[in-house]
Parts: C-alpha cells; structure tokens; sequence
C-alpha cells in the first residue's frame, strides 16, 4: 500500500533523484512509485524525443506502461526543447500533483535542468531556427572548438562556464548572445523564481569509478547491439535533420560520423563511450558543488535493492 503524504500542496517536498548516467536513477524512481503516492517526472533531456529509444536508453513501453513519466516523448526529434520548455512543463506538473496530494518524483541527469528548478530561470530570446542553423553549419565546417572561441570573444563569462566540446550549451549561449546583442549574464538579471516546495536533493553514485566506467561501456556497447545504428538510419530516413538539436546526442552523432564514413566502427564506439564518460564526470563535478545534498553512496545500486533508500526518503515524505 502507498503511504499518502499529509503535507499541504506548497509544502509537499519535491524528490529529485539525481546522479550521472548509468547509476539506477530510474529503477529508483520506479521503487518509489511503488511504495509512496508518487508521480515520476522524467529530467533528461534526451527522453523528451519520440522514435529516440535505444540511444537515450528509454525504457520500454512496458515498463513506462508500469511505471508513467511525465515529459517523455514529448517531443519530435526536429524540434528544440529548451530549458525554459522545460521548467515550464516541470512546474505545471509538479503544481498538479501537489494539489493532488501526491509526491512528484524528479529523475534524470540534465544538471541544469535541475539548477532551472533550484535557482530560478532567466528570461532568454526564443531560439531562432535560422540563427542555429547558421551556427550548426558553421560547426561543422570549423569545428565546436571554433566556435566556442568566438563565444569566448563575445561572452567571456560563459565561455568560462561551457567545456569546448559541448555542442549544444555552446549554440544556445551563441544563438542568446547573437540575437539580443548582450552576453547571458545580462538577461540573468530578470530570472523567473525559484520552485516554491522544498527540494529533497539525492544523489546516487558508485564509489568505484573503474565500476561506472565499466558500466558505461556496457551500456554502449548494449546500445550498439540493439541496433542503435538501424534506429539512426530510421530517423534520417523519416526526415529527422542530421543537423538536428537531437542529433547531437551522445550516440547519435557518433553514429553519424560512422555513417558519413568519417570514422570506422571501432572509433565510433570508442568516441561514444569516451563521450558518456564525459558526460559522466561533469555530472558529478556538479553534483560535488551542490549543497544540501543527500549522496546515496554504492548501497543496494548494484543489485537495484532500493528498500534502504525508500527507508530514507519516507521519512521526509
């Protein structure tokens, strides 16, 4: 039987199971589901596209069937889903399920999806689809190394705060810079508020890295023989853009530099799984900078018994 929560709708924490790739975040939010009066809300960017299955590591329809999240496949694959889409959908649903009486359970890795909810979000221009355009073939053409030089001469600030190689936060600070004339620090000065129910923050890690890197390579390499490389030719074939903001994802444009012919199989893999170990390290550097952080350390992770962690959750809920 689910335990009902007795808190009034403003006061009602908010579970948000954190953590990088590959460390259960998603059979914890399902355990939840079933011992607490919850609804599960998806935070990964990726699981908001329709028809991306298999290199988004969504899980099956039976599953989601089972267990319902909110915010997946939302989305078709050519179209852009922003943080602010984010942060608005995420608010109305945590505001219904709240006056519901229920708990909204918040699961996923996009970091800053998370920070939209803690920290309030700014008012940023709408994404511009020629604009990215122009900067996507610019991309291509110089390279995101290139590209994030040029930001760095207009935006200094955010340069700082975007890693070379990230595709996609390097378009958009270009694409805000560009089409309102100012650096991203200025529209942070009219942020939209903060999510008002407390936030009840878990992070789930292994203490062995060796560990999470060995389960990231599996996890590729279980991508790849579920037929990752049909799925991709599926969606080029549909009419998804190659160019697309999808498309970008982890997996998704390795495979397409194995399609294009400009890497081989192997290196394709390599460059995908080097890639989510990246994914992976920035996670927790930022997870590592957060405060009032419950870190859930190794314990039942492996063998996906969450008793302990439902234990521990319960008692603020």
């Amino acid at each position: 039987m689910k335990k009902k929560t007795l808190f009034a709708a403003s006061e009602i924490p908010v579970v948000c199971l954190m953590g990088p790739t590959a460390t259960g975040k998603t059979d914890a939010a399902a355990h939840l589901f079933e011992r607490i009066d919850a609804e599960i809300i998806s935070v990964d960017s990726s699981l908001v596209y329709a028809d991306m299955n298999i290199g988004t590591a969504k899980p099956d329809a039976e599953f989601l069937a089972k267990y319902p999240h909110h915010l997946v496949n939302i989305r078709h694959p050519n179209d852009a889903y922003s943080v602010a889409d984010f942060y608005s959908d995420c608010i109305a649903l945590i505001n219904t399920i709240t006056n519901a009486g229920k708990v909204p359970v918040l699961a996923g890795g996009t970091m800053f999806y998370f920070n939209a909810l803690e920290h309030g979000l700014s008012e940023l221009p709408k994404a511009d689809a020629e604009l990215r355009a122009r900067i996507n073939e610019e991309a291509h053409i110089l390279g995101w190394p290139a590209l994030h030089a040029r930001l760095a001469a207009l935006d200094s600030d955010s340069a700082v705060r975007i890693d070379t190689m990230d595709a996609q936060r390097i378009q958009r600070a270009l694409e805000i810079v560009l089409a309102g004339g100012k650096p991203v620090s200025h529209h942070n000065q009219n942020r939209k508020p903060p999510l008002a129910n407390p936030m009840l923050k878990v992070a789930l890690a292994f203490s062995d890295r060796t560990l999470l890197h060995s389960r990231i390579e599996r996890r590729f390499d279980i991508m790849l023989e579920a037929g990752l490389q049909a799925e991709v030719e599926a969606l080029l074939e549909s009419g998804v853009a190659p160019d697309a903001s999808s498309m970008r994802m982890i997996g998704y444009r390795q495979m397409l530099e194995y399609l294009r012919g400009d890497v081989n199989r192997h290196d394709m893999r390599s460059k995908g799984v080097a890639a989510t170990r990246q994914l992976a390290k920035r996670q927790l550097t930022w997870l590592r900078n957060q405060s009032n952080m419950l870190w859930w350390v190794d314990s039942g992770l492996l063998s996906k018994d969450y008793q302990a962690l439902g234990d521990v959750i319960e008692q603020f809920v």
